[in-house]
């Protein structure tokens, strides 16, 4: 535990992490998968190639030359030749592949005859007539072979994996379903959080509904938060005695998992576990302390829910100060200070910026990472972990 029976930051997070397990596997359009987690091993559906494919540019060559040249076809016949491009497969019959800088297409023929030369001058080869058999092609199963693993499971699906899917014949993928998080905003006046969270919970890994301001009061926070059609509900409004998020979970029947971090700042966030089975996230309503939630709870919960688990600790990048933390160290809490790293020599150097306040952005505008600072560090020298940003 932490101060005054605040979660230390990294219990915090393993409790986040211990809140949730994976959502279940759906089978979706390729273009859909992107950014999901991969289910079950991608598996070869063909050979891939599932042709004999050119490697270059140029002409596809079919027995002894010269070649009568023909228009492009699915079959070759000894001593025909087609213009083929780089990957493309190649038709029934091909011997070789004649890059076009070394063919030159002269008169005869119905369409020319191809022979072998230089492009450039027009100089004919001494062997007009003659390609090494297998030069620039690529055979079929050079990569996988039908049936073969590509990848593993639980890696994320990118456009370069969508693609290697849709080459093996693949229109599908199962992923674990991203989850879905409803943003629910309590602060009357200007709003600040609600063009800030939907960007951080897409960076996360989940999908984002657009934010509702519920700014009547309990009433409306427990019927907000009940009607949501989400695996995660984020709140915004600091906890603390008597506070209408406190009072809304205890009227839902939920148990909070996290009630305060001692962490600086985000220290009035936690975490609750409804009967219904949603999570809901309570943040600060200062934009530093909302981020410093949505850091401490909110990405290590989601990254268990779409399947990724520890994925949001492997990205954390080991760094020194290279001075003393503006606002000084704190011996009770962690902090979580926006810092600029500087890579060069032997370890990662931070420089911490300047303490803006919790209600202010430029510091984390600025910051290319945010460091964690444990208690009793923060002095230069000291090792931090640094956390990515969006």
């Amino acid at each position: 535990m932490g101060i005054d029976g605040l979660v230390g930051w990294g219990l915090a997070r393993r409790a986040a992490r211990e809140a949730a397990d994976a959502l279940p596997v759906v089978e979706v359009p390729l273009a859909a998968a992107v950014g999901a987690v991969l289910a079950e091993p991608l598996v070869a559906a063909t050979a891939l190639p599932a042709s004999d494919a050119a490697m270059v540019d140029g002409w596809a060559v079919s027995g002894p030359g010269p070649w009568d040249v023909v228009p492009h076809t699915d079959r070759l016949s000894d001593g025909g030749a087609a213009q083929v491009a780089a990957g493309e497969p190649l038709p029934y019959g091909s011997d070789a592949v004649l890059r076009h800088d070394r063919a030159l297409v002269l008169e005869g023929g119905a369409h020319g005859r191809l022979h072998v030369g230089d492009a450039a001058t027009g100089r004919l080869a001494p062997h007009a007539g003659y390609v090494e058999p297998g030069t620039y092609i690529r055979p079929r199963g050079e990569d996988a072979a039908a049936g073969q693993v590509l990848l593993q499971a639980g890696g994320i699906v990118t456009p370069a994996v969508a693609g290697l899917a849709a080459s093996t014949g693949l229109d599908t993928l199962p992923v674990v379903r991203p989850p879905d998080v409803a943003v629910v905003l309590t602060e009357r006046g200007r709003d600040l959080l609600g063009p800030v969270l939907p960007g951080w919970l897409a960076w996360a890994g989940a999908r984002a509904f657009p934010p509702h301001r519920a700014i009547g009061g309990i009433d409306e926070i427990v019927e907000t938060v009940d009607d949501a059609n989400a695996d995660v509900v984020l709140v915004t409004g600091a906890l603390g005695d008597g506070d209408d998020i406190h009072r809304a979970v205890a009227r839902l029947g939920g148990r909070w998992a996290v009630d305060g971090v001692a962490v600086r700042p985000g220290r009035e966030c936690g975490l609750a576990v409804l009967p219904d089975g949603k999570r809901l996230v309570a943040v600060p309503s200062s934009p530093r302390g909302a981020v410093a939630g949505v850091l401490t709870l909110l990405v290590p919960l989601v990254a268990v829910l779409r399947g990724e688990f520890g994925a949001d600790e492997a990205r954390s990048e080991e760094a020194v100060l290279d001075v003393d933390l503006p606002g000084g160290v704190d011996e009770q809490a962690t902090q979580l200070v926006p810092v600029v790293r500087r890579r060069g020599g032997l370890v990662v150097q931070a420089s911490p910026l300047a303490d803006d306040g919790p209600g202010a952005l430029r510091g984390l505008a600025l910051a290319d990472g945010i460091a964690v600072v444990l208690p009793g560090a923060g002095r230069a020298g000291s090792g931090v972990a640094v956390l990515p940003l969006p």
